[in-house]
């Protein structure tokens, strides 16, 4: 069963569907109204990001920098110097993915507080192919010191994340999607930076998800369940700090672990998830995701089928993890 005490939906059958990157436009403009020195910054990507939301009320705070994701880190970076608190918004391909060496330098050694919203993460760009699908920017953000790294489940975490992120003190990453997806949970769910959230109680295995992977980790446990078989699900939105304390006791209860994330299989959500397990309490794991290869031009939904991420990649993940036990 779901855990209501977390206000999340009633059923996951036939969910509203809103786009993650909504609540990171709508949170901007939260920002804005109460914060002066929130500046939003784009690579002539304002309508993809919905920066155009905080452009369109304060453009005096808002900058196109054009098609030069370098120079917008530096521009960011200088803004923070003098005391402004800049959101980059942009494709996760190009910002962390082209600008990755300033922000390396200029914003995660100087740990300035800027903030970067990778938009359009994951295989579901769908048509727009392999050079826009965001498969590892978890991987280049996670490794940097002083970078809290977060991948919202869904529109209003993504919200809750955003208006976190303006009002904490250093380099924050927020990785969002491009198509809607599943809402799971509501505007009264609890939401802590570096702290998990058990979805789903279960005593056979656990589930560790991150971004819309939670929804097809609720989805399989809930199929599952029906074959009498228990799954615990986490909501693991927070990859740095990662949540020790809860990943741990679920490899102590339920003995396997399974994790899934829209992204590179390598050094992202799982890879985090393995590193806690293997020096605290080692017990048989899987791993969903991108498996070490990029994606292709299709539809969202073929392609999440295609590369193995859907709720009965996922319970199949389940079924031989717990063989292992």
């Amino acid at each position: 069963m779901l855990n209501k005490k977390l206000f999340l939906v009633k059923s996951l059958k036939n969910p509203e569907m809103i786009p993650t990157r909504d609540g990171y436009g709508r949170a901007l403009v939260e920002l804005g109204e109460k914060n002066p020195n929130i500046i939003v910054l784009t690579g002539d990507l304002m309508e993809s990001t919905r920066a155009q939301w905080f452009a369109e009320k304060f453009p005096r705070r808002f900058i196109d920098c054009g098609v030069a994701e370098q120079n917008m880190t530096g521009i960011a970076g200088g803004l923070a110097h003098e005391g402004k608190i800049p959101f980059i918004s942009s494709y996760a391909v190009f910002s962390p993915g082209r600008s990755w060496d300033q922000v390396r330098v200029t914003v995660a050694y100087g740990n300035l507080n800027v903030k970067i919203a990778g938009a359009h993460a994951g295989i579901s760009v769908g048509p727009d192919g392999a050079t826009h699908q965001g498969c590892e920017d978890l991987a280049l953000m996670r490794v940097l010191p002083n970078f809290v790294v977060i991948a919202p489940c869904d529109f209003w975490e993504t919200k809750k994340a955003t208006l976190w992120a303006g009002n904490h003190k250093g380099p924050v990453y927020l990785r969002f999607l491009r198509e809607k997806t599943p809402v799971i949970t509501s505007e009264k769910t609890p939401f802590e930076i570096g702290k998990a959230l058990v979805f789903r109680e279960g005593t056979d295995a656990t589930v560790i998800a991150c971004g819309q992977m939670v929804y097809e980790a609720l989805a399989a446990a809930e199929n599952l369940a029906r074959k009498g078989i228990s799954v615990r699900v986490i909501n693991n939105h927070t990859l740095k700090p990662i949540d020790k304390k809860t990943i741990i006791a679920a490899a102590k209860e339920t003995g396997a672990i399974v994790t899934a994330e829209e992204h590179q299989i390598n050094n992202g959500l799982g890879s985090a998830v393995a590193e806690v397990l293997v020096e605290n309490y080692p017990v048989p794991m899987e791993r969903i995701g991108l498996r070490d290869t990029f994606g292709e031009s299709g539809k969202p939904e073929e392609l999440l089928v295609k590369y193995g991420m859907k709720a009965e990649d996922i319970e199949k993940a389940v079924g031989r993890v717990i063989k292992r036990k």
